[in-house]
């Protein structure tokens, strides 16, 4: 692993950041897309800002970053932000979260599968010389 700053990558962090903040703040209502579609898209984010400063094996990546994702919604089955002394309502408290659900560990798996695929096919149309 080396570090690098990528523009390309931490504009696209920032582009999806602005997406799940619209998610958690205007779209909060619409239940699917508030309840999976962040959990989806939140590996990809945690994906794009790794990349923003490193050069890293995209598998080992997105393996990683289910693992930590996986590890995190754990940590809520322990109500861990509330024993770290969050307040309720808190940023850290909001992004820690505060409920364990499996539903969320298959939208990871499902986020960091579709990111996979996503890097697979993108490396292939490098390979094969497509702009």
């Amino acid at each position: 692993m080396k570090f690098r700053f990528s523009l390309k990558y931490f504009v696209l962090t920032i582009l999806i950041f602005l997406v799940e903040v619209l998610i958690a703040t205007k779209l909060k209502n619409i239940f699917f897309v508030r309840a999976y579609l962040g959990d989806v898209i939140v590996v990809i984010l945690l994906y794009t800002f790794v990349k923003s400063f490193f050069i890293i094996n995209n598998q080992k990546l997105i393996l990683g970053i289910l693992a930590f994702s996986c590890l995190i919604e754990f940590a809520q089955y322990f109500n861990i932000a509330e024993k770290l002394g969050f307040r309720e309502g808190s940023l850290m408290y909001i992004v820690i979260g505060n409920s364990f659900s499996w539903i969320d560990i298959l939208c990871y798996v499902a986020g960091c599968l579709l990111l996979f695929l996503f890097v697979k096919f993108i490396n292939s149309k490098e390979e094969i010389g497509v702009n």
